[in-house]
């Protein structure tokens, strides 16, 4: 039989294994945002584009055209669109891209643009060196500004023949008034997979 110093001794070490396993699936729960954010940069999973510092040395002979879209939430009064539909560049030069947004409204709103490319495969060979989504945007009542975006597609592309068919690329855009329902509704259709 068990005295009971041996059972509360047991109880003691299930209660602490309980507590353990509850604080790291607390932790991983905290963490599992950032690392998938981490995954995505990386691999360029989902669209997910890359951040660049520099522009790459040299530039091929293969053209891509960069097609651009612009959508806003529904509950975000701007307009907001690119000055052009898409540009073609060869691999590794550097694209200059402006895109307008006018905050239609008397008051002052700030907007958050969600971003990635399609097909979903380029987006680990798309970097942008300058971009207006790095940030929230605060627009004031009837302000219109300019939102220029610089980037590049790595010549890294070419070693990939998994990309051989990429000729066109759609970098897309959509802003939503920060800190909204629809953006949070947004962000979870896209960390699960469903956007």
């Amino acid at each position: 039989m068990t005295s009971p110093d041996e059972l509360k001794r047991k109880n003691l070490k299930v209660l602490v294994t309980v507590l353990s396993a509850v604080f790291i699936m607390v932790g991983v729960s905290f963490a599992s945002v950032p690392l998938y954010n981490l995954f995505c940069r990386v691999t360029g999973f989902g669209g997910t584009t890359q951040v660049a510092q520099d522009l790459p040395d040299h530039v091929l002979d293969r053209t891509v055209t960069v097609k651009l879209n612009s959508d806003t939430a529904s509950n975000l009064p701007w307009q907001f669109e690119p000055d052009m539909r898409e540009i073609d560049l060869q691999i590794g030069q550097k694209g200059f891209v402006s895109f307008h947004a006018e905050n239609k409204t008397d008051v002052p709103i700030t907007g958050t643009a969600l971003y990635n490319v399609v097909p979903t495969k380029a987006g680990k060979y798309f970097h942008k060196v300058q971009c207006f989504c790095f940030g929230e945007q605060l627009l004031e009542p009837k302000q219109r500004v300019a939102m220029p975006v610089m980037f590049y597609v790595s010549p890294d592309i070419a070693d990939d023949p998994n990309m051989d068919d990429v000729k066109t690329i759609t970098l897309s855009y959509t802003f939503f008034k920060a800190e909204s329902e629809a953006l949070d509704q947004a962000l979870e259709a896209f960390y699960n997979g469903t956007q």
